[in-house]
């Protein structure tokens, strides 16, 4: 099993000024994968915005990209950590029948941001990075009354999230701080697909200036997916 780490986040005292003028990386920070052309537009959007909504379907490289720039940030020291968040929401499937303690359980939902995070920048870096509480993962339900200050906050399957559980997460962000919410409409598992929050926030988009939503389009796996998802939307919505 993949080790776990999960740390409970609390609102720092300290000068932020001084914590990002120390020991900036004089040279860009170099990932193992690149992000594409598209993605790096998205990235762009993600560093001029307080939240960005990212959405696309399958294989579009939604998580890849609010991994790779909150790395990019933490390594340049623009942020102190990253969190990564994510509803414990299966498609059909009870968690509550899997073995183990929380972090057991928590494991096969996981597994996609630790193969993203291993892929960008190597196994020992970051294991030493989440040890020493510099990446952080925690469960959804953990994430109520904290205020997260200079911070990256990943959330990931955001379809899965009611309109409550993502105004809460919204409120969350602290100074110095940046959100990245990842998600698509179309892989909502919620049993009341209706009750997902993703939709309602386009009508924030229109509303609030320091919030975008960006759409990824390119596929990054095999070329059959495309054609097997257009049959599903053509047939089963």
């Amino acid at each position: 099993m993949v080790p776990f780490f999960c740390y409970i986040c609390t609102v720092t005292d300290h000068n932020d000024d001084v914590f990002k003028a120390k020991r900036k990386p004089k040279n860009p920070i170099k990932f193992k994968l690149q992000l594409n052309e598209e993605q790096k537009v998205a990235k762009a959007v993600i560093l001029d915005k307080a939240i960005t909504v990212v959405t696309g379907a399958a294989g579009s490289g939604k998580t890849l990209l609010a991994t790779a720039t909150g790395l990019d940030m933490l390594f340049s020291r623009e942020v102190e950590k990253i969190v990564i968040t994510r509803p414990m929401v299966s498609a059909g499937e009870d968690m509550g029948f899997l073995p183990g303690d929380v972090a057991e359980k928590m494991d096969p939902w996981l597994q996609p941001i630790y193969q993203n995070l291993y892929a960008l920048y190597g196994k020992d870096k970051i294991d030493k990075e989440m040890s020493e509480g510099r990446i952080q993962i925690l469960p959804m339900g953990y994430v109520r009354g904290i205020t997260f200050v200079d911070t990256f906050i990943i959330a990931d399957e955001i379809q899965n999230l009611t309109d409550n559980q993502t105004q809460a997460l919204l409120g969350r962000l602290g100074h110095g701080s940046k959100m990245v919410l990842v998600g698509d409409a179309s892989q909502i598992d919620l049993k009341n697909k209706k009750s997902s929050g993703i939709s309602f926030l386009r009508r924030v988009d229109e509303q609030v200036d320091d919030f975008a939503i960006v759409k990824l389009n390119s596929n990054h796996r095999h070329d059959v997916v495309d054609k097997i998802l257009e049959v599903y939307r053509l047939y089963c919505d």
